[in-house]
């Protein structure tokens, strides 16, 4: 399995990544905005089709490393965006719109199959605009994903934003164009 995110169809990247299980661990910090906060954002979902979904981000809070990039700034002190719920089985797949009521919406899916004390987690997130907006958003998962890795297994998060500018650079030279 590679570490990194791969593209999988126009607008489309993918990350996979086996953590430390069991399967409803890992719903939990899906689905519960205080988990969830732990490592991507939090803020309240109704976990059904057709639920509303409201991420709260805060980066400054996900690890020690506080500096927020100066193209960031504008998000330094909050960033909200909202969905609905599409697809929903508790505790292996969960689908929602990403920035509804937005021009750029689109969508992730989250999926979860055991693999013995651990579990595999799928992100596919599709209807991207373009190259750009792929980059940034495999940098993006795949920095918030390290954190909850760390999370997980109860480590010191690794830093947020210089981890996600690693990241990106590598995505930038790995991303077909």
């Amino acid at each position: 399995m590679s570490k990194l995110g791969t593209v999988t169809g126009p607008g489309a990247v993918r990350l996979e990544r086996l953590l430390p299980g069991p399967i409803e661990r890992l719903w939990a910090y899906l689905t519960e905005p205080d988990k969830r906060a732990k490592w991507l954002a939090g803020g309240p979902m109704e976990v059904r089709v057709g639920g509303h979904v409201r991420l709260e981000f805060r980066h400054a809070n996900l690890s020690a490393e506080t500096a927020t990039p100066e193209r960031f700034k504008s998000m330094e002190n909050g960033h909200t965006t909202h969905g609905r719920v599409i697809r929903c089985d508790p505790p292996r797949l969960l689908s929602y719109t990403w920035g509804e009521g937005t021009q750029g919406a689109s969508e992730v899916t989250f999926e979860l199959t055991p693999r013995g004390s651990e579990v595999l987690l799928v992100i596919t997130h599709h209807r991207l605009p373009d190259r750009k907006g792929m980059v940034g958003v495999a940098s993006g998962w795949d920095a918030h994903v390290g954190i909850l890795e760390d999370v997980l297994n109860t480590r010191a998060p690794r830093p947020f934003w210089s981890t996600h500018a690693r990241l990106e650079a590598e995505y930038e030279k790995r991303l077909p164009e």
